[in-house]
């Protein structure tokens, strides 16, 4: 009998032989399905690919369709009640197959938990070494009255009805009928796959109640200001027993009165008078450590920048410490005595400007600029 054109063998879909065991055409599947998802993959094909090789799991992991197709192949399948992948969402045939990716019983995926948010402050101070806080806030829980469940004490949820569990049902008319196949949250159980006959009063029979939290964070040394610390299992919790969401710190960090932070170093801008930069001298400049001696060399200029190593914050991969950048601000006094004015008139009469390498470039350029005016 003439195979159908257009499909590939199911068995060479899954790479296995025919000879291939239940448990070994579950694990081809199952390899195929993670490989090909669109979520993972992102070639043009993959979902393609992966709805094929759902159709090829369907037909060779029940036994009577598999000795139809063995025997008669491809068209041995007509009218045999296979699916329409082609039509279906990725998400939908994963709901098909849930003893095979662990969704829990009743054919409905579980969903994980919502992670959650939060924002905790530190000091440049914990930025160098590393802290921990204690982060208090509310959350989405499991009730306490019905662990969950949101039936009352004495009953339990059943199986919808409606949907058999899966949380979705399929129209067949209305909409149907101009789009093909419509798939919509079951009504009777709002999607959740089961319905309950008494509901839990604390709760009315959602399993969930509000709840206060209480952890601790370890924010590593070297964070940057925005990045998160994510605290796992410790967001919302998912459904009938799938893991939770996670919990997001965002870091904010606080503004110091000296320092300003550039990548791994730490900049300081620190006064120091004319005399101090024209003759030089020894001065405490402050670090996250307490302080430290900075030796100003004679004639340092306005704005000049000193180098003090390994005084900044660490590295947050390798732990290696940036440096401590002192960039002087040479200040003017505003009013003299009359001492300090003669001693300044004396000094400006036996100032000699070709030794000051920014008035000499300024002023040789100023006679070329005049001259060049002149004429």
């Amino acid at each position: 009998m003439a195979v159908a054109t257009g499909k590939r063998d199911y068995y060479d879909v899954l790479g296995v032989t025919k000879t291939a065991t239940e448990e070994e055409i579950k694990k081809a599947y199952r390899r195929c399905a993670h490989k090909y998802h669109p979520d993972r993959n992102s070639e043009t094909d993959a979902e393609g690919k992966f709805k094929e090789a759902a159709e090829a799991y369907e037909v060779l992991s029940d036994h009577g369709k598999r000795q139809r197709y063995d025997q008669f192949g491809h068209a041995g399948l007509s009218g045999a009640g296979i699916h329409d992948f082609s039509g279906m969402g990725v998400e939908d045939i994963f709901s098909m197959f849930n003893d095979i990716f662990g969704m829990g019983g009743g054919g409905r995926r579980r969903s994980r938990g919502a992670d959650l948010q939060t924002e905790v402050e530190v000091t440049l101070a914990d930025v160098a070494k590393g802290t921990q806080r204690t982060i208090e806030f509310t959350r989405q829980d499991l009730c306490a009255e019905c662990e969950g469940s949101g039936a009352a004490a004495g009953s339990k949820a059943r199986t919808c009805n409606t949907c058999g569990g899966y949380g979705q049902v399929e129209q067949t008319g209305g909409l149907a009928g101009l789009f093909g196949r419509v798939i919509t949250t079951c009504p009777a159980c709002k999607g959740r796959g089961s319905t309950i006959s008494t509901p839990c009063k604390k709760c009315r029979g959602s399993g969930r109640a509000m709840k206060d939290r209480v952890v601790n964070v370890q924010i590593p040394a070297g964070i940057h200001e925005g990045q998160m610390v994510r605290v796992r299992g410790e967001g919302e919790p998912g459904e009938d027993g799938a893991s939770r969401g996670d919990l997001h710190c965002r870091v904010r960090v606080r503004p110091h009165p000296f320092f300003e932070r550039h990548e791994n170093d730490l900049v300081l801008r620190m006064p120091v008078s004319f005399t101090q930069a024209a003759l030089g001298a020894v001065v405490e400049v402050p670090t996250l450590d307490g302080k430290s001696e900075l030796k100003i060399a004679a004639g340092s200029q306005h704005g000049q920048v000193y180098r003090m190593p390994d005084l900044g914050l660490p590295d947050l991969r390798n732990g290696r410490r940036g440096d401590e950048l002192v960039q002087i601000l040479v200040e003017i006094p505003k009013k003299l005595n009359k001492r300090q004015e003669e001693i300044l008139r004396d000094f400006s009469k036996t100032e000699d400007r070709s030794v000051m390498p920014e008035s000499r470039g300024f002023f040789d350029k100023l006679k070329d600029y005049i001259g060049g005016l002149g004429q």
